[in-house]
């Protein structure tokens, strides 16, 4: 059987319920401090969020800052990395971190192999 999550000793459904100010008190200082600076974007960007999943239509953000917080349990927010919106699955881990965090702004660098006259090897060879 898995194990239920919780944060802090408090369920996911308690959570939920609690207001924003009272969640707060539950994070760390830098996210508590941002979350209480935050509200009224936070109160906005949720209710957004509920217009639009009315709608059907995506959640699309620039808000990386944005702290997560509960009710955004089970949302797919699509979040822009600076050149397109990625998609985030929001899940009870995420709680009390960012919405940037989980959108990579850099890609992996994946090296090819080397071209002709790059090793010593080939550095001899005719080009035709």
């Amino acid at each position: 059987m898995p194990k239920e999550f919780t944060y802090r000793g408090i369920e996911l459904e308690k959570l939920k319920e609690m207001k924003l100010e009272e969640f707060a008190s539950l994070l760390k200082s830098r996210e508590r401090r941002s979350l209480l600076r935050q509200l009224d974007e936070i109160k906005k960007f949720l209710a957004r969020c509920e217009k639009k999943i009315k709608k059907g239509k995506p959640i699309r953000t620039h808000y990386r800052e944005l702290v997560i917080v509960p009710a955004m349990v089970g949302l797919t927010i699509y979040v822009h990395n600076g050149k397109e919106f990625v998609p985030v699955k929001i899940t009870a881990e995420m709680i009390g971190h960012r919405l940037g965090e989980f959108a990579l702004t850099r890609k992996r660098v994946k090296h090819g192999a080397a071209g002709i006259g790059a090793t010593r090897s080939t550095a001899y060879l005719s080009v035709k």
